[in-house]
C-alpha cells in the first residue's frame, strides 16, 4: 500500500485514539492476566542482566555524565536520569536473549514498552496499577502491529526491528501513562518514529545489539514528554509517502500493510501472540531446539552420533541465524543456530549456564556446528510471518539412522503458553542471580497483584536492590 499525503494520517490516528481512549475496563481479564505474566518475565531478564558486562559498562559511562539521577536500574543500587534509566533497563531486559518476542512482529515487546513505562510511574508517582496495566497494554498492543505492518523483510532486509518497530510500543506505553490526548499521541508517535534506527549487523558480536532496545525505549519516552508539552511530531509517520517509516524502512510504496496497523485494534489482542522465551538465545533458533529435544527422546542419540543435522526454515531464519559460525563474541554465539544445535547436544541444554565468554571459540561446539547446515525452504516462507520460525529439522546419524521433526511453533509460545507457574519459576531462577528470595517474592506479588495497588512506583522500588 502506498503512502499518503502529508496530515493524511487514518492508520495513525487510529492507533492515537486507541492509546488516548484505553481503559482498564475495555481489556479482557484473559489479557490482564498475560501482561503481569509478560512483565514479570520482562523484569526478570533485566534482573539477570543488571550483572552483565555490557550493563554494567552502559550504566558507569551514563551515570558519570548524569547529574539528574531520580529513576531506578533495576537490579542495582544505582539511579540515572529518566531517559538513561530507559536505555539501560531497556538494554537489561533484552541483554541476554532471554525475553519475550512477538513472531509475527518480529518485537522483543517488554524490552521497549517497560523501560519508558516505569519511568513515568516514578516521574510522576501516584499512577494506579490498573492504569500501569491499561498503558502496558497499549503498548504491547501496538509495536506489534507495526512490525506485521513491515512483515519479514523488515528484518531480512537489515533492519533490526526492536530497533525501530520498537520506538512505537515505547511512545505508546508512555504516552498512555501520561494520558495524553489523542493528539498529542499522534505527534508523540511522529516523534518517537523519527528516531527509529538500528542494524542487524550487530549480531555478529558487537554489545551494542543488547542497547538497540534501551534506545527504542529511550526514544519513545522522548516521544512522549516532548509531545505532552507541545512538541510536534510527524503526523502522518507512517502513511507519509515521501519519508514515513514505511516507505523508508521498506525503500518502497508497497511492500508493507498499513491496515495491520489498525485492523481490529481493541477487538484482536496481540498481547495474547507474545511468546516466552525458555532458552537463552534468539527466538528463530527455538523450534529447531524443541525439535531435536523431540527428536532425541524418541531415539536417543549423542553429539558423537551425529553425520549431519539439516534445518530446513524460512528466508528469515536462514538468513538471522544460519550463516557458519566463527567466534565473533557472545552476542553471536547466541544467535547463531548451528552454535546453538551444538550446544544443545553437547551440554543438554541452552540456558544462562551454557554461555559465557570462555564457550565463545570452544572448539567441540565450533566442530559439532559445521554439521549443521540452514537451508531455505521456499514452502515455508509461503506460509507467511505467521510461521516465520517453522523448521523441518533431519537427523543422519553415522550408523545410517535419518530422523525428522517438523516444528511449526516452540514452547512458550502463544499456541502454548506457559502457565504462571512456569513463569514464576523462569523469574525466580534469573532473579536469583542479582536479588534475595524475598526481593524476588515481593516482585511476584506486586506484579501478579497489580490490579490492586494504589501505586504503579512501588513496582520501580522492588526492581531496586
Amino acid at each position: 500500500m502506498s503512502g499518503s499525503s502529508a496530515g493524511d494520517n487514518p492508520h495513525t490516528r487510529a492507533i492515537a485514539q486507541f492509546v488516548s481512549g484505553l481503559r482498564y475496563e475495555d481489556i479482557p481479564a484473559e489479557v490482564i492476566a498475560r501482561i503481569k505474566l509478560l512483565m514479570l518475565d520482562s523484569f526478570g531478564c533485566a534482573l539477570y542482566g543488571a550483572g552483565l558486562e555490557w550493563s554494567r559498562i552502559l550504566r558507569e559511562t551514563l551515570g558519570a555524565i548524569d547529574s539528574t539521577q531520580g529513576c531506578r536500574v533495576w537490579g542495582t543500587a544505582e539511579t540515572l536520569s529518566a531517559p538513561h534509566a530507559a536505555l539501560v533497563n531497556g538494554t537489561l531486559v533484552q541483554s541476554f536473549e532471554l525475553d519475550d518476542v512477538h513472531r509475527q512482529g518480529v518485537l522483543h515487546v517488554g524490552a521497549v514498552t517497560l523501560p519508558p513505562l516505569i519511568a513515568v510511574t516514578e516521574m510522576r508517582p501516584g499512577l494506579s496499577g490498573r492504569d500501569f496495566l491499561t498503558a502496558a497494554v497499549a503498548g504491547y498492543e501496538i509495536g506489534p502491529r507495526v512490525g506485521k505492518c513491515m512483515g519479514q523483510e523488515h528484518i531480512g532486509q537489515g533492519w533490526h526491528s526492536g530497533a525501530t518497530v520498537g520506538v512505537f510500543s515505547a511512545a505508546a506505553g508512555a504516552a498512555a501513562a501520561l494520558r495524553l490526548s489523542p493528539d498529542q499521541t499522534v505527534h508523540a508517535l511522529g516523534i518517537a518514529g523519527t528516531q527509529a534506527a538500528g542494524l542487524m549487523a550487530a549480531q555478529f558480536g558487537a554489545m551494542v545489539k543488547r542497547m538497540h532496545a534501551g534506545r527504542s525505549a529511550q526514544s519513545g519516552l522522548y516521544g512522549a514528554l516532548l509531545a505532552e508539552k507541545g512538541f510536534t511530531g510527524i503526523l502522518d509517520v507512517f502513511e507519509a509517502a515521501y519519508g514515513g517509516f514505511c516507505t523508508t524502512f521498506s525503500r518502497s510504496t508497497d511492500r508493507f500493510d498499513l491496515g495491520q496497523l489498525s485492523w481490529e485494534l481493541g477487538r484482536q489482542w496481540e498481547t495474547l501472540r507474545i511468546s516466552l522465551k525458555f532458552y537463552s538465545c534468539v527466538g528463530s533458533n527455538h523450534t529447531t531446539l524443541d525439535a531435536i529435544r523431540t527428536i532425541q527422546a524418541a531415539t536417543h542419540f549423542g553429539p558423537d552420533d551425529v553425520e549431519e543435522i539439516v534445518v530446513h526454515g524460512s528466508y528469515v531464519t536462514v538468513e538471522h541465524v544460519g550463516w557458519p559460525y566463527e567466534p565473533q563474541g557472545l552476542t553471536s554465539a547466541q544467535l547463531n543456530l548451528p552454535f546453538c544445535v551444538a550446544t544443545l547436544l553437547l551440554e543438554g541444554d541452552v540456558f544462562v549456564d551454557q554461555f559465557s565468554d570462555a564457550i565463545v571459540a570452544d572448539r567441540k561446539r565450533i566442530a559439532l556446528s559445521r554439521k549443521v547446515k540452514v537451508v531455505h525452504d521456499p514452502a515455508i516462507t509461503e506460509r507467511g510471518s505467521n510461521y516465520r520460525h517453522m523448521v523441518r529439522v533431519e537427523v543422519a546419524l553415522k550408523n545410517g539412522t535419518r530422523m525428522e521433526q517438523t516444528v511449526e511453533a516452540p514452547r512458550g509460545s502463544e499456541r502454548s503458553f506457559a502457565s504462571e507457574a512456569e513463569v514464576v519459576r523462569k523469574f525466580k531462577t534469573l532473579a536469583a542471580h542479582t536479588v534475595s528470595e524475598a526481593k524476588a517474592d515481593a516482585v511476584v506479588n506486586l506484579l501478579l497483584g497489580a490490579d490492586k495497588l494504589a501505586r504503579a512506583d512501588d513496582i520501580a522500588a522492588a526492581l531496586a536492590l
